[in-house]
């Protein structure tokens, strides 16, 4: 078990003042089997109003409703949680191929399973083809090769901006960020018959890729093994340096912060700063 503090600090900056309209904060774990949250502080400026749910998909979700307009607007998250690790180890099964789900989990599945792209691009078509490996590989022998083919195939390039790539604009690219490496993954996937949802939440240890921003990674749905993990920037599956904030069936419903503002808000700026630390060590920027 690893005790760790969690600083997420999301400020933006207009250049004349605006009204903001609702914000959905996805900033906090869900208590589990593999985090236990033991400290969650939201410091928020202009104040407003907050309200807690849990969306479709069971992720805690804040509803944040500035009061006041503004050039600024921060949202500062401290987290103190507990990491216990669940690894693979090698009495876990390897499920058989091709996979198959029982008829009940099917129905829950459907919707990670069905490809959220359009993409038709030969080049993506190829990079599959290359992916199926031999007859009779055990699917977790095949997802972690996959996972070992995309980071050590694509170059991790910090991207600033909004949204995440197609697939087949990372085949293009040779790259993206840890979000667009992902996305190629669960599309990929999602063709040869996986149930694979998007995950967003943090990285913990300063040589990993994707530390000082949010990270994002995959979940595929195994029988008898149930989701597990699988970071391809990273090449980590069931890694305990993964903290799961949410989860989602695109990357847009798992974006940490979204939200409204109204008004013409001239230049604006966008700053994120986050840092993991085990308890004790200095956790803010």
């Amino acid at each position: 078990m690893a005790r760790l503090t969690i600083f997420h600090e999301t400020r933006y900056r207009y250049d004349r003042p605006v009204r903001f309209g609702q914000h959905r904060l996805m900033l906090r774990p869900r208590d589990s089997h593999a985090i236990r949250v033991i400290e969650a502080k939201l410091t928020l400026s202009p104040p407003g109003k907050t309200r807690w749910v849990y969306d479709a998909l069971g992720n805690c979700v804040c509803l944040f409703a500035p009061d006041t307009p503004g050039r600024t607007l921060s949202i500062i998250s401290r987290l103190v949680i507990e990491r216990f690790p669940a690894p693979l180890t090698p009495d876990n099964p390897h499920t058989a191929l091709p996979i198959s789900y029982a008829a009940e989990d099917r129905l829950l599945l459907a919707p990670f399973m069905a490809p959220a792209t359009d993409d038709d691009d030969p080049r993506l078509l190829a990079w599959m083809t290359d992916q199926i490996g031999r007859p009779g590989e055990p699917a977790l022998d095949r997802l972690m090769r996959m996972t070992a083919a995309i980071h050590d195939g694509f170059d991790y390039r910090e991207r600033y901006t909004e949204g995440v790539q197609s697939p087949a604009e990372t085949l293009t690219l040779g790259g993206g960020a840890c979000r667009d490496l992902a996305w190629l993954m669960i599309e990929t996937l999602r063709r040869q018959g996986y149930a694979a949802r998007f995950v967003s939440g943090y990285i913990n240890g300063g040589s990993r890729k994707g530390g000082g921003a949010t990270h994002a990674w995959v979940e595929v749905f195994l029988p008898d093994l149930g989701w597990t993990e699988f970071d391809p920037t990273n090449d980590l599956t069931e890694s305990a340096d993964l903290i799961r904030v949410a989860v989602a069936r695109t990357p847009t419903g798992a974006a940490p912060v979204s939200g409204t503002i109204f008004g013409n808000p001239g230049p604006s700026d966008l700053d994120v700063t986050v840092t993991v630390s085990p308890e004790g060590t200095a956790a803010t920027a």
